[in-house]
């Protein structure tokens, strides 16, 4: 399985981002093999509108399963329902603290 988390930066080290769309990074853990890949959203953190449209389409095109975040709008909660993704919000402190505990 891979679960992602909104982080602000590009390290399981990095503070989790409370924002989904506007967030500069994901934070993906592969739970089968334990690597850490990270996911570059800059272009939707200067959107003027769909950031979470396409946050979205980048985390599902990673192949993640279960998204790790501090809250979801309605939009982004949509499309990734439609998609298939567990959604897990209220996480905070690092990227690989919340990821570890979401196993």
């Amino acid at each position: 399985m891979k679960i992602a988390v909104s982080a602000t930066g590009p390290t399981p080290d990095s503070e989790v981002d409370p924002r989904f769309g506007r967030a500069p990074w994901f934070i993906v853990l592969d739970t089968e093999t334990g690597e850490y890949t990270s996911i570059d959203n800059s272009e939707s953190v200067e959107a003027a509108s769909g950031a979470g449209v396409q946050a979205v389409s980048r985390v599902t095109n990673a192949g993640v399963t279960r998204l790790v975040t501090g809250q979801v709008g309605p939009k982004s909660a949509g499309g990734l329902d439609v998609a298939g993704v567990e959604v897990i919000t209220g996480a905070s402190g690092t990227a690989r603290d919340a990821l570890e505990g979401n196993k």
